[in-house]
């Protein structure tokens, strides 16, 4: 039996297991997918030494920290700086890990299908390593992008920025935050909704709860709003193929 799994500091929000319990199941793969919180970075030499693993997945907090352990980075994770997928080449005794960035599959086929003409422009809402696999499809798509953040840096915009002229302008925008993840779901990013419209384009990646607060906010308006469900299979089902290549 193979085993796969997902390393992050909380994981008690992730779908993962169940995503790919259920595809083991139905496809009978002998295989299992677990769940290895780690408090700290420092425990992952110690999790791959004791478990015999052909894959994972990195979430929160650990997508760019994970990157100093690898062997090999694929050039798109490299460019975005930040790993959600880790192949596991065994070659006799020797174990090579490979990074990949998956986000970038996922979240361009889940939003294609939805974005407008009047989407030239998006605010990404967080930095995080999750944001810059957004950051980098979105440019790949065309797209003007601009940063918010709770902490000004250049390049970037805070909170306490976003006007009705901004959000007039930026009629994409992107909450790659934990902000509203379970179990705070009365939690939404803190930005203007009044001044949303309905040409506005509210994508979350949080998918539990699968109606966030964001996304409710942004129906209240008359926007369209999305969760990240859907880039959740997407990214997934690209990790799988990379395990198995």
């Amino acid at each position: 039996m193979k085993n796969y799994g997902l390393i992050g500091k909380t994981l008690k929000h992730s779908f993962s297991k169940k995503f790919f319990t259920e595809k083991f199941s139905t496809e009978n793969i002998d295989a299992q997918y677990e769940l290895y919180e780690l408090d700290t970075i420092e425990k992952f030499p110690q999790l791959i030494s004791s478990v015999t693993l052909s894959g994972l997945n990195v979430t929160i907090p650990y997508k760019e920290q994970v990157i100093a352990y690898l062997d090999e980075v694929d050039p798109i994770a490299k460019a975005i700086g930040a790993v959600n997928t880790i192949q596991f080449k065994r070659k006799g005794n020797e174990l090579k890990l490979c990074g990949y960035n998956t986000d970038v599959i996922g979240f361009k086929d889940s939003i294609l299908p939805h974005l407008k003409p009047v989407h030239k422009k998006a605010l990404i809402l967080g930095t995080g390593g999750a944001s810059k696999a957004i950051y980098y499809a979105l440019n790949n798509l065309g797209i003007e992008t601009l940063y918010v953040s709770r902490t000004p840096k250049e390049g970037q915009i805070t909170y306490n920025d976003l006007d009705k002229a901004i959000l007039s302008d930026y009629l994409l925008i992107v909450n790659c935050s934990p902000i509203g993840m379970y179990p705070n779901i009365d939690q939404a990013p803190d930005i203007p909704y009044k001044y949303l419209t309905n040409n506005h384009f509210l994508y979350d990646l949080v998918y539990n709860p699968e109606n966030t607060k964001f996304c409710q906010m942004a129906r209240e308006m008359n926007a369209f709003s999305m969760n990240g469900l859907e880039m959740l299979h997407g990214q997934a089902l690209a990790s799988w193929e990379i395990w198995n290549k």
